[in-house]
């Protein structure tokens, strides 16, 4: 069956993030040859870049993104029972600065519920704490690498150009902004998200406030540093920290938690999300040979991996 990918088909993965290694272990877990090209090593992929929380953010259709996201809580709370992996169940709170919030995600999150005035920052009007996965992307994604390995799953430093560059029955887009050119698809988006991390161990519950009205804020606590963010600027590529911007993310975070007032910083990141209207994952047929696109997932790579991966396997045969 290799020339439909099915068991025992060469299936190639082209990019090395977290969508690209999850969907490459799958398709190994169901007997397929796995071979995964990245342009970048692991760990310096923008799936390096993530906070990590579990939340479908910048990532449409709604019906799809629920699927997969529940998916995906499911499989990285099994995770979180094993330490190496880096996944941590950690309990926070979603703000909410509208009269009538639309907590669109709840249904794919069983354990949520009003906070109390007392349970958020002063002057926030309401908002949902619910506990959802933490992932260290610093030891998950080495972990997911290894794991890759031990099933078998080739992975190669090599950047595609042209699908013409990749082996194998079965082509697997899974490169984030990388993936669109390679399919004559320029709905693609870059979204700049500029986070620094920081030591600061009494914090220990995540915060989103999605609504700031002076931006995007979060504190996502790993254990070994609390990940503080962010921004979100459509359509630039630059990938170099700006202190002002720094700045203005630190003020906003330590207004809500002031606990992050003079703890150091460890170290700081630029990543480019692949925005695009709607997360992409179909099967079409290029040059004779089957094509599977999964690119898209804005800020919910990581959300939605597990669930997308499920689905890529199925359409690989």
């Amino acid at each position: 069956m290799a020339d439909g990918g099915g068991p025992a088909g060469r299936v190639t993965v082209v990019g090395g993030g977290v969508i690209g290694l999850t969907c490459a272990l799958e398709l190994a877990r169901a007997g397929h040859r796995v071979t995964v090209l990245t342009a970048d090593p692991v760990e310096a992929t923008t799936s390096a870049v993530a906070a990590a929380l579990w939340f479908p953010y910048r990532a449409a259709p709604v019906d799809a993104i629920l699927r997969w996201g529940a998916t995906s809580l499911s499989a990285f709370a099994a995770l979180a029972e094993d330490a190496a992996t880096g996944v941590a169940m950690r309990p926070g709170a979603i703000v909410h600065r509208t009269p009538q919030p639309d907590p669109w995600w709840a249904p794919a999150v069983p354990d949520h519920r009003p906070a109390t005035p007392d349970e958020l920052p002063p002057g926030v009007p309401a908002g949902t704490l619910c506990t959802v996965p933490v992932i260290d992307m610093g030891r998950y994604l080495p972990w997911l690498r290894d794991t890759c390995a031990a099933a078998g799953v080739g992975v190669r430093v090599q950047r595609i150009d042209d699908l013409s560059q990749v082996p194998g029955d079965v082509a697997v887009l899974a490169a984030g902004l990388a993936s669109g050119p390679l399919i004559g698809d320029d709905s693609g988006v870059a979204v700049q998200g500029q986070v620094v991390r920081l030591a600061a161990p009494r914090v220990t519950d995540w915060l989103l406030d999605e609504e700031n009205p002076a931006g995007l804020t979060y504190v996502v606590p790993r254990g070994r540093d609390v990940v503080v963010g962010g921004t979100a600027v459509d359509g630039a590529t630059g990938t170099e920290p700006d202190p002002a911007v720094e700045r203005a993310v630190l003020d906003r975070a330590c207004a809500l938690v002031p606990a992050l007032r003079g703890a150091p910083v460890l170290s700081r990141a630029v990543g480019l999300r692949p925005a695009r209207p709607t997360v992409r994952l179909d099967r079409t047929v290029v040059g004779g040979r089957p094509v599977i696109a999964c690119y898209g997932h804005g800020g919910a790579g990581v959300t939605l991996s597990w669930g997308c991966a499920a689905d890529v396997v199925a359409l690989a045969g």
